[in-house]
C-alpha cells in the first residue's frame, strides 16, 4: 500500500467531492438555520410575548439568557462527543431535542415554563453549533474551508435577517399569534433530519468513549455563576456586597478546579494542550468579546425599535436589515477571498475594526436619533461580526489535527456563547437599572412625582408591565419610550469596550498558512508510514 493510498483511507481524513460536501451542507445548514432562526425570531416577538405572559424586564432577559446559558454549558460536551462517537448520530439527537424544545415553548402558559423550554432549545443549539463546525472540519481541508465556512456564516446571517421579519409578521398576524414563532421552526428541522440521514456518511474514529463527567459539571457551574451574578446584582443585592463576593469567589474557585480536573483527565472536554496554543488562546479571548458584542447588543435592537421608537414587530425586523446584510456579505465575502488567496488574518483585523466602529456609532443613539445613523452603525457592526465569527474558528482548526476538531471548534464556540450569555445578562441588568433610573427621574420632575416614583420602585404600574407600552397611561408610556431609547446607547458603549479587547487579540494572532489536508501533514505521514511498513 502506498502512502497516497493510505492517506486516502485514513479514517480522520476523508476526501469528499464538492458535490458530496454540498449534499452534507444542505442538511447541516438547514438544521443550523433552524436553530439560529429560533433565536432571532424571538428577538422581535419577545416584547409581545412577555407582555402577553405578564413578565418583567428581568424575565425578558432570562428568556434570552436561558438558551444562551444552555448552549454555552453544553457546547464543549457535544464537541468532545463529536471526537469520540458518530457525528451523524449526535446531530440527529440535537435536532430531535430542538424539535421537542420548540414545541414546548409554543405551548408555554407562563414565563418560567417558557424559560425551561428555551433551555431545551439551547441544549440542542449547543450541539448544532459545535457539530456543524466539527463536521465541516472533519470533511474539508482548511485551505478550502473558508469558502464553506462562508456559506455557514451566510446562512446564519440569512437566519438572522429572516428571523425578526418572520417573527414580526407572525406576531402581527392575528390568526397566528406569537406561539407560531416556535412552531414554525419544527418543519425545517424535520427536513434537515431526512437530508442528513441520506447524505451524511463520515467515517467514525474508533476510540474508547470516556466522558469527563466531573469536568462537565465544574465547567457548567463555572459558566453559570457569573451569569447568575450579573442577573441578580443591582436588583436583589448591591454590586459591591458579600453576595457579589461569593459569586465572584465561587466562579474563580470552581474555574480553578475545572482547570485542575481538565489537566488530569484522560479525555478532557476542553483540551488544555489546544487552549495553550497561541492562536487558540487569542481566538478564545476574541470570541469572548465578539460574543458579548454580537449577542449582548444585537438582541436588544428589536426592543429598542419597538419600545423606544414605537415600531411594530414587523417594522422592527425590517429596520435591522442593515446589520444582517452586513453580516451576510462580511461572512460570505471573506470566506470566498480566504479560499482564493489563502490569507485570513487581514479579514479578522478588518472585522475587528468594523465591529468597534459600529458599536461606537450605536453607543451615541437615543430616542430621537435619525434612522440613517442607526443603520450605519448596524451595517458596520454586521460586517465586523461576519468577518470575525467564522474565521476565528477557521484559524483554530488550522492548528489542530482532525482528531481534535470537535473539541477545538467547541472550545471557541463555548467561549463565544459564554461571552454572549454574560453579555445578554449583564447588559440586560444595566439596561433595566438605567431605564428605571430615567423613569424615576422623569416622574420626580412631574406633578405628584414623588408618589408616582415611590409606586414604581415598589413594582407598581397599574398591574401592567412597563414593556407593554401600548397599555400604559399616555404620559408614562412616553416616559418609558424615552427612557428605553436613551438607555440603549450605554449598552453599545459597554459592548464597544469588549470589541477593543477583541481587536487587540486578533492583532496578536500569528497567521499560519492554511493547510490543504484535513489531517495535519505530520500526523498523516506518520500514520501512512506505519501502514506502509506494516
Amino acid at each position: 500500500m502506498t502512502v497516497t493510498e493510505t492517506r486516502r483511507q485514513l479514517p480522520g481524513a476523508p476526501e469528499l467531492t464538492h458535490r458530496e460536501i454540498l449534499e452534507i451542507l444542505i442538511g447541516l445548514l438547514a438544521a443550523l438555520f433552524t436553530a439560529m432562526l429560533s433565536s432571532t425570531i424571538v428577538s422581535n416577538a419577545l416584547p409581545t410575548i412577555i407582555a402577553d405572559l405578564e413578565g418583567t424586564q428581568t424575565q425578558y432577559t432570562w428568556v434570552l439568557t436561558a438558551s444562551l446559558l444552555a448552549t454555552t454549558v453544553s457546547t464543549p460536551i457535544w464537541g468532545k462527543l463529536a471526537d469520540l462517537v458518530s457525528k451523524k448520530l449526535l446531530v440527529q439527537i440535537a435536532i430531535s431535542v430542538f424539535v421537542i424544545g420548540s414545541a414546548l415553548a409554543g405551548l408555554s402558559q407562563n414565563v418560567p415554563f417558557l424559560i425551561g423550554a428555551r433551555v431545551l432549545q439551547g441544549l440542542a443549539m449547543g450541539g448544532l453549533m459545535a457539530l456543524a463546525q466539527a463536521i465541516i472540519g472533519a470533511a474539508i481541508p482548511p485551505r478550502s474551508r473558508g469558502r464553506y465556512s462562508g456559506y455557514m456564516g451566510a446562512v446564519m446571517a440569512v437566519a438572522t435577517v429572516s428571523g425578526p421579519l418572520i417573527g414580526g409578521v407572525i406576531v402581527d398576524t392575528s390568526w397566528l399569534g406569537w406561539r407560531w414563532c416556535f412552531y414554525v421552526c419544527v418543519p425545517l428541522a424535520v427536513v434537515s433530519l431526512v437530508i442528513l440521514q441520506k447524505y451524511l456518511h463520515l467515517p467514525v474514529l474508533k476510540r474508547e468513549v470516556r466522558i469527563d463527567y466531573l469536568g462537565a459539571v465544574l465547567i457548567s457551574i463555572a459558566a453559570s455563576l457569573p451569569l447568575l451574578w450579573v442577573t441578580f446584582a443591582g436588583s436583589h443585592f448591591a454590586w459591591m456586597s458579600w453576595q457579589s463576593a461569593l459569586f465572584v469567589g465561587g466562579t474563580l474557585l470552581v474555574g480553578f478546579l475545572a482547570v485542575l480536573v481538565e489537566s488530569r483527565a484522560v479525555e478532557p472536554l476542553v483540551p488544555l494542550k489546544v487552549v495553550r496554543e497561541r492562536t487558540t488562546a487569542l481566538a478564545i479571548i476574541a470570541s469572548l468579546s465578539v460574543g458579548v458584542a454580537m449577542f449582548g447588543s444585537a438582541l436588544f435592537l428589536g426592543q429598542y425599535f419597538q419600545i423606544a421608537r414605537g415600531y411594530s414587530p414587523t417594522e422592527a425586523g425590517l429596520l435591522t436589515i442593515p446589520m444582517m446584510l452586513g453580516s451576510f456579505f462580511g461572512s460570505a465575502g471573506s470566506g470566498q477571498l480566504i479560499t482564493r488567496y489563502g490569507k485570513w488574518k487581514r479579514y479578522l483585523v478588518a472585522g475587528g475594526i468594523l465591529l468597534l466602529v459600529g458599536l461606537l456609532i450605536l453607543g451615541t443613539i437615543d430616542h430621537t436619533t435619525p434612522y440613517w445613523y442607526v443603520g450605519l452603525g448596524m451595517l458596520a457592526m454586521g460586517l465586523g461580526m461576519g468577518m470575525t465569527m467564522q474565521n476565528l474558528v477557521l484559524a483554530v482548526q488550522n492548528t489542530v489535527d482532525v482528531t481534535q476538531i470537535g473539541a477545538s471548534s467547541a472550545t471557541v464556540a463555548f467561549f463565544r456563547s459564554l461571552g454572549g450569555a454574560v453579555g445578554v445578562s449583564a447588559l440586560g441588568a444595566v439596561l433595566a437599572a438605567r431605564v428605571k433610573d430615567l423613569i424615576v427621574a422623569g416622574l420626580l420632575a412631574g406633578p405628584n412625582g414623588a408618589e408616582a416614583a415611590r409606586k414604581l420602585q415598589e413594582g407598581g404600574s397599574g398591574g401592567t408591565s412597563l414593556l407593554d407600552v401600548g397599555h400604559l397611561p399616555p404620559q408614562l408610556a412616553e416616559l418609558v419610550r424615552q427612557a428605553y431609547g436613551d438607555a440603549t446607547g450605554r449598552i453599545f458603549l459597554i459592548a464597544a469596550a469588549c470589541a477593543v479587547v477583541s481587536l487587540i487579540a486578533v492583532l496578536f494572532i500569528k497567521e499560519v498558512p492554511l493547510r490543504r489536508t484535513v489531517a495535519k501533514v505530520d500526523d498523516v505521514e506518520d500514520l501512512a508510514d506505519r501502514a506502509v511498513h506494516d
